[in-house]
Formats: structure tokens, C-alpha cells, sequence
């Protein structure tokens, strides 16, 4: 059963994981951390126009954490702030419920359905995704919440 969860290709998604480093001005950052098992997520995010426009994580997590941040970094680029909703709880779903996969740019998640039977695993699992999406949110509600300069028009 555990070969199911530690696949060749989820092993390889966590050795070759894109986006890695920290972003010099990013309009959000936020870190994550799985009290259980301490696995820790930094995300940086830019957005325009509604949607991420650059992306970087510093992701110290075990290999089903960084297989999940590796699809993240992979897709992440042009998603909307409810499109990262949606795949956030879906994927919350697959694991804690045995819901189907996320669907869409991020279909590759379906790998972890597996981790269902590992509830210790959720969190790390989950990390990555619930960064970005409180990120974005972050980032969208500055956006939105910027008033003009004194005397424009």
C-alpha cells in the first residue's frame, strides 16, 4: 500500500519541483506550517488583473508536500483567485473524503488520492495550496482595497 502513495511519478514531481526560491517584490507572502510534522511552505505571489502573474515558493516538506507544490508551481501561473479556491477544497476533499480529483490545470493532484489513507499526511499535503490561496486573496483584497492618490481624478 505504501508504493501506491510513494509512486516513481509522485517522487519524481517532488525532485523536480518549479518556482523554487522567494520573488524580490511580491505583492503577498504567506507561510504555512504542519504542526504534525513541521513541513513549512513559503509562497510569493504577484497579481494582475486578477490572476497570478509570478509565483515563488520555498517549500522544507516531505515528498507528498513538495509533490503537491511541484503541480502547484507547474500550473499556477494565469490562475484566478476562485479557481484556486476551488482546487484548494477540492483537493481538501479528495484527501479527507475520497472526492474526485481537482479537474483542469491542476488534474495532476489525482496522483495524491492515495495519501486518503494517511491522515497524518493531510496537512503537509494540503500546504502548498492553502498558501497560495490565502496569497492570492491577500493580494486581490490590497488590490481591490487601493484607494487613489490625494487630488486625482
Amino acid at each position: 500500500m505504501i508504493d501506491d502513495l510513494y509512486s516513481a511519478k509522485l517522487l519524481a514531481l517532488a525532485a523536480n519541483m518549479p518556482r523554487i526560491g522567494r520573488l524580490a517584490a511580491p505583492d503577498a507572502s504567506v507561510e504555512k506550517i504542519a504542526k504534525l510534522c513541521g513541513s513549512r511552505v513559503v509562497v510569493d505571489v504577484t497579481v494582475e488583473g486578477g490572476r497570478v502573474a509570478d509565483f515563488a515558493q520555498d517549500v522544507k516538506a516531505c515528498a507528498l508536500g513538495q509533490a503537491a507544490a511541484s503541480v502547484l508551481g507547474a500550473h499556477v501561473v494565469g490562475a484566478s483567485l476562485e479557481e484556486l479556491e476551488v482546487t484548494c477544497n477540492q483537493f481538501r476533499a479528495m484527501l479527507k473524503d475520497g472526492a474526485p480529483a481537482p479537474d483542469g490545470r491542476f488534474s495532476d493532484l489525482a496522483m495524491l488520492a492515495p495519501v486518503k489513507d494517511y491522515p497524518a499526511r493531510h496537512a503537509s499535503t494540503l500546504l502548498a495550496f492553502e498558501a497560495v490561496t490565502e496569497a492570492v486573496r491577500t493580494a486581490t483584497t490590497r488590490d481591490t482595497g487601493r484607494t487613489s492618490p490625494a487630488g486625482a481624478a
